[in-house]
């Protein structure tokens, strides 16, 4: 006998009139979105007319990926995390998951500036506290004040805090100061672009709420799950968490728009407003051209800004809340050179930039020691990150003020003695949203608002997740809704929350 399937892919009769669902933003949550729709419908045997718009005249938002001659460039992301599921489980289901390559074996490692030299991070030191003492103690990172205010955390009691609070106030209650600026700060910033002294810890980094919760001590509990991940077998470097396709991140991309129906991709498609609509369709999608489309069901896969502008009509203060989650801006700077150009050894994966610094560059990646294929073997691809909340005006500067500002940072860092081969740059305006603190109860209220009307769902960065995973998740997750809502199944429709991750 046959296993039995899922309820929400289980088989249905065809219907006479199919379903026309809208997907607004053809960024990686909107793309993951409309495959999404695409498999449920072939699954329950819906007739689909799916519908993606997209304002740009490309897919994929902020990943961008170049062939250079021999150099394999990367606008945006460079990799995603293969610890949380869905961008693995995605790439399965589109046969393209023996292209995905590990971090390289060797060097893996990163560095942080420390009055104008590289020092490697300390060994065991995961983003907000060490699971090794010792290595933080032998590290020139900190001072012996400094390395004894964050021994001194085994022995604090568990936090008296009532909900949440900053990332910066959880390290400076429980490492100290001093571990926030020359350590936490730099890796923070480098992955949110954001003070993590506003940015939230229930929305970001939950686990190490956990861990206080569970164990009191953060460096006991990094330490217990340090030993078990080294006992597990198979287990490895975190760094072979990290994957990326082969012939880049844009590849990804390219792989998801070839499954949608030809038809459904509408480029250089601007939408101006969603509506309710008393029609056989119960919505409308208003385009800057002023014809309109009318929908069984909306996704938005839109920043929160534009989503906020989009559905003001419908529920100004759903409109409110999106519209209050701040945005940053970012450039990635990359630069080639001759190996030989360079003193540095690049024995690491690339380098952060505390702010105490004062440098332009907020972290850097040195791409083709990270992954193989991305520069010829006698040349280096570096990669700058600008910008952030600590540098906003920075991207007022044209292209030609950046390459330079990297090169001297190059320079000064690295022991660059010329010009570079490739110079590329890619702006990224108002891309990164910010958790601030309290964004996870400001998400669950616009959950709750968009829930009012069926047929509506939210994707995108701005809510549970800045990563490639969480997008993906959030995209198909609102597919699922919207899939459940038009088929007459709101009660089917998965309900999106945070996920504390668990303790490894």
């Amino acid at each position: 006998m046959p296993a039995p399937q899922p309820e929400d892919v289980r088989p249905r009769p065809m219907r006479s009139r199919a379903v026309r669902i809208v997907v607004v933003g053809g960024g990686i949550a909107g793309l993951a979105a409309a495959h999404r729709l695409v498999e449920l419908a072939a699954a329950q045997q819906v007739p689909l007319d799916l519908i993606l718009l997209e304002a740009r005249d490309r897919l994929g938002g902020i990943i961008a990926t170049e062939r250079i001659e021999d150099f394999l460039v990367e606008g945006g992301p460079d990799s995603f995390l293969a610890e949380k599921p869905w961008a693995s489980a995605l790439c399965e289901r589109l046969g393209i998951a023996d292209h995905l390559i590990p971090t390289r074996d060797t060097h893996r490692r990163t560095f942080v500036v420390d009055r104008g030299r590289l020092v490697p991070l300390p060994d065991g030191f995961l983003v907000l506290g060490p699971s090794r003492l010792i290595p933080a103690w032998r590290s020139p990172l900190l001072s012996w004040r400094g390395k004894a205010r964050m021994t001194m955390e085994l022995l604090l009691p568990r936090g008296r805090v009532d909900g949440d609070e900053s990332v910066g106030g959880f390290v400076t209650r429980r490492f100290g100061r001093e571990v926030l600026d020359r350590v936490v700060q730099p890796l923070v910033s480098g992955i949110y672009g954001a003070d993590p002294s506003t940015v939230s810890l229930a929305a970001t980094m939950p686990r190490f709420m956990e861990m206080e919760r569970r164990y009191r001590s953060i460096t006991w509990a990094l330490a217990r799950s340090r030993a078990r991940r080294r006992g597990a077998a198979g287990s490895g470097p975190r760094w072979n968490l990290f994957v990326t396709p082969a012939e880049g991140m844009e590849a990804l991309v390219t792989c998801l728009a070839r499954r949608l129906p030809p038809a459904s991709l509408r480029l250089r498609r601007r939408v101006t407003a969603v509506g309710q609509s008393a029609g056989p369709h119960p919505w409308r999608v208003d385009l800057v051209d002023g014809t309109a489309i009318m929908s069984d069901a909306v996704i938005l896969a839109t920043p929160a800004p534009r989503t906020a502008r989009l559905v003001s009509s419908v529920d100004p203060e759903l409109g409110r809340l999106l519209e209050a989650v701040p945005y940053a801006s970012s450039a990635t700077v990359t630069l080639a050179y001759r190996r030989t150009d360079l003193r540095h050894p690049l024995d690491g994966f690339g380098f952060v930039v505390p702010q105490t610094e004062g440098r332009p560059v907020l972290a850097c990646t040195f791409s083709s020691v990270k992954y193989p294929g991305r520069a010829p073997d006698d040349h280096v691809l570096l990669r700058a990150f600008m910008g952030g909340a600590a540098h906003r005006g920075l991207l007022d500067r044209d292209d030609e003020s950046l390459v330079a500002s990297a090169a001297q940072e190059f320079a000064a860092l690295l022991g660059v003695h010329a010009p570079p081969r490739l110079a590329r740059v890619h702006r990224h305006a108002a891309a990164m949203p910010h958790y601030l603190v309290g964004h996870a109860e400001r998400v669950a209220a616009m959950r709750a608002h968009a829930a009012r009307y069926p047929g509506l769902a939210l994707a995108g960065n701005a809510y549970e997740g800045i990563g490639i995973p969480d997008c993906i998740h959030s995209g198909e997750v609102a597919a699922e809704q919207v899939m459940a809502a038009a088929a007459g199944r709101p009660d089917k429709a998965p309900a999106p929350a945070f996920r504390v991750s668990p303790i490894r």
